[in-house]
């Protein structure tokens, strides 16, 4: 399979200074941004932003930061509510260690059957080391539905994925200051940036998006 190629960042309120016509025009392609958190926060910039990124062309995706604030499926009805994803929005599920109570796979289990009865598709699942050390080397055929986006900051090394999955399809390979080159965008400046493993149409249909 071609690829990676390395045309999609992820945002939230916290990248300040953000001109996606810019970041377009520099061969970005798909841009996910920060919708919701747990069950109170609501990025807001996300709105904004959707639609700048609508009016260049950009592929279009929304996460959820997961956290043990209520029962997975509680979160995934806020989060659609409030991300009110289309057909062709990426549909993305952050479980990371939170500042207040984590998310357990019991709730992320929850969380992605919830959005799969109702978009009849599984949500991507981001992770890292937490949720690394959370499966071990258990398997978990719920999760194991969902595409990979794992987040992994070692230089010249790549992911290290958990054994539930036969491989990652996107890697977040910098936070915008550790890991590999590059760490900027044009108009965005640092920024997470992303690998997507396969080609601009295996990344198209990832977002529902139909080929040429």
């Amino acid at each position: 399979m071609p690829g990676p190629i390395n045309v999609v960042i992820d945002l939230s309120h916290h990248n300040a200074h953000v001109d996606l016509a810019a970041a377009a025009n520099a061969g970005i392609v798909g841009v996910i941004h920060k919708a919701t958190e747990g069950m109170t926060f609501v990025d807001n910039m996300y709105t904004v932003r959707r639609l700048q990124a609508a009016a260049h062309g950009l592929l279009w995706g929304a996460y959820h930061f997961g956290t043990g604030s209520a029962d997975g499926a509680t979160q995934a009805r806020r989060f659609l509510e409030i991300a009110r994803p289309d057909a062709q929005t990426l549909v993305v599920l952050d479980f990371e260690e939170s500042k207040g109570i984590s998310m357990t796979l019991e709730q992320a289990r929850e969380f992605v059957n919830a959005i799969h009865d109702t978009l009849k598709r599984f949500p991507v699942l981001y992770g890292g080391v937490f949720l690394k050390s959370l499966l071990g080397g258990n398997s978990d055929p719920v999760l194991a539905q969902c595409p990979l986006w794992y987040a992994q900051y070692l230089p010249n090394t790549p992911p290290r994925i958990p054994p539930n999955w036969k491989t990652w399809t996107m890697w977040q390979y910098t936070d915008g200051i550790h890991g590999d080159q590059p760490h900027t965008v044009q108009g965005i400046g640092s920024c997470d940036r992303d690998n997507f493993n396969g080609d601009l149409n295996g990344l198209k249909a990832l977002w529902g998006v139909a080929g040429p």
